[in-house]
């Protein structure tokens, strides 16, 4: 089955999702866009909620949320049971909790991160595999808060 990404944003972020699914588009991967769809203001946990869904649902297997800062959408994003989301704003943090995490949802600010560094943040979200081991036993301890 092939996976297919999850993107949503506010108002706030809009703009750098706009950037962000260039870069998908150009390098042929699949998403689908929860919305918001233009600059108008609006209610983040409301977009927030609908991409967490689709990935407890299946429907999606990561997703990424952009806000002003990354922090709100992650604040909500975390609130949804199976959900490990992670507000990062550089490189390494986006690689590491990929590999220590197993984050599925990448949360980012427009106001924090311009869309260069955030198309390379994407690739690694994207690109970098769990490594398990040891990280497991913590990630399955931070799941055991769902129940």
């Amino acid at each position: 089955m092939e996976k297919i990404l999850a993107i949503a944003s506010d108002h706030a972020g809009y703009a750098l999702k706009v950037q962000i699914k260039k870069h998908l588009d150009d390098k042929g991967i699949r998403y689908i866009d929860f919305g918001t769809n233009d600059t108008a203001s609006c209610h983040y946990p409301d977009f927030a909620h609908k991409l967490c869904e689709a990935i407890q649902k299946g429907e999606c297997d990561k997703g990424i949320l952009v806000c002003g800062t990354g922090i709100g959408m992650s604040m909500v994003a975390n609130k949804h049971s199976g959900i490990r989301a992670a507000c990062c704003s550089d490189t390494f943090s986006t690689h590491a909790t990929r590999q220590h995490n197993d984050a599925n949802v990448l949360c980012m600010g427009e106001r924090v991160v311009g869309p260069g560094l955030a198309c390379d943040m994407v690739d690694l979200f994207l690109n970098t595999e769990f490594e398990g081991g040891r990280h497991a036993t913590r990630v399955e301890m931070v799941m055991s808060y769902d129940k």
